[in-house]
């Protein structure tokens, strides 16, 4: 990792001079935001790549951009459908990728949703763990085969996971109130303890798994949550830096927000990453159990890392999902 990449590196600056012909990566949620923009940069250098999404209609729409860069570069892209609030669509889509047969050098699990109202999936977990969480442990878990020795799984987690650990003892908020934020915490804290246990179970065969936040970003993540909630929210994230002496928030632009999920997918050393929290195209530090929500702009919360949790999220995921992963 010779080069120094931060906050405002694009996929264009990591991707620099990298040439990706011959490999093959799988990118969730590419019918939107930063699921477009990974997809385009990784196949504007030369990688095949397969593009999963619920909408297919929307995914054909939204990817024009995607199959111009392709075309131009001479690679693959093509999309699946996969609908990660349906196991049955999940246990689908990667029968089909199963029954095909070629081998992915990355997967990167992007697509997700936040901040959502009280709901179910269609398996009845509650809406964002079930899709954030549940239904990427299901796919990836039943294609991990497919992934080549030396390969790399990334899933996009985000800094919401310091507003809660995951709670195994009510993962759906039957018994404790539904509060969205602290349901989007616990998916994307999930999305790490994920990648912790993928990691230590598939590295002796050189397959790393790394957790990233891409950054806070402008996309489609956002759209239920009510008018002029973003920007109250931003409001306070201002004043709760302020009165710490932190920087103000800035939003990044798409490309900025994409450009640490190609960095940790095709770019960085597997080793520096696998098994860690990345963020603006960097590990990130582990901060001090005792510091507020508030006064953080960066680094992860040791939960998130934690062993032994990844080891007991596991295993309540597989009892939740009903079925069981080597």
């Amino acid at each position: 990792m010779a080069a120094k990449f931060g906050a405002q590196s694009t996929t264009k600056d990591v991707l620099a001079g990298v040439d990706l012909k011959g490999k093959r990566v799988l990118v969730t949620g590419v019918s939107a935001g930063l699921g477009i923009e990974t997809a385009r940069g990784l196949v504007a250098h030369g990688a095949d790549v397969v593009g999963a999404a619920r909408d297919l209609e929307k995914a054909k729409r939204a990817t024009t951009e995607v199959s111009k860069a392709a075309k131009e570069s001479g690679a693959g892209f093509e999309l699946i459908e996969l609908d990660l609030a349906s196991l049955k669509s999940v246990r689908a889509a990667a029968d089909k990728l199963l029954a095909d047969g070629r081998l992915f050098d990355v997967i990167i699990a992007n697509a997700g949703v936040m901040a959502t109202p009280p709901g179910k999936t269609e398996d009845g977990f509650e809406t964002q763990f079930g899709t954030n969480h549940l239904g990427h442990f299901v796919f990836v878990n039943r294609v991990a085969k497919l992934i080549k020795d030396g390969g790399r799984l990334v899933n996009l987690s985000s800094s919401g996971h310091r507003y809660s650990n995951v709670d195994l003892n009510d993962p759906n908020f039957e018994t404790t109130s539904y509060e969205p934020f602290v349901g989007y915490g616990r998916s994307k804290t999930a999305n790490i303890l994920f990648a912790v246990e993928f990691d230590r179970r598939h590295r002796d065969r050189g397959v790393r798994a790394v957790a990233v936040h891409p950054g806070g970003i402008m996309t489609e993540l956002a759209r239920h949550m009510p008018d002029g909630a973003i920007e109250a929210w931003v409001q306070q994230i201002q004043e709760q830096r302020a009165a710490v002496g932190e920087p103000p928030f800035e939003f990044k632009s798409i490309p900025q927000g994409a450009a640490t999920s190609v960095w940790a997918g095709v770019v960085a050393s597997a080793d520096a990453v696998g098994g860690k929290y990345c963020e603006d195209c960097q590990i990130g530090e582990l901060i001090p159990a005792d510091s507020p929500v508030s006064a953080i702009s960066k680094g992860v919360r040791g939960y998130a890392l934690d062993p032994e949790n990844a080891k007991a999220l596991w295993r309540k995921s597989e009892e939740m999902v009903g079925e069981t992963f080597a």
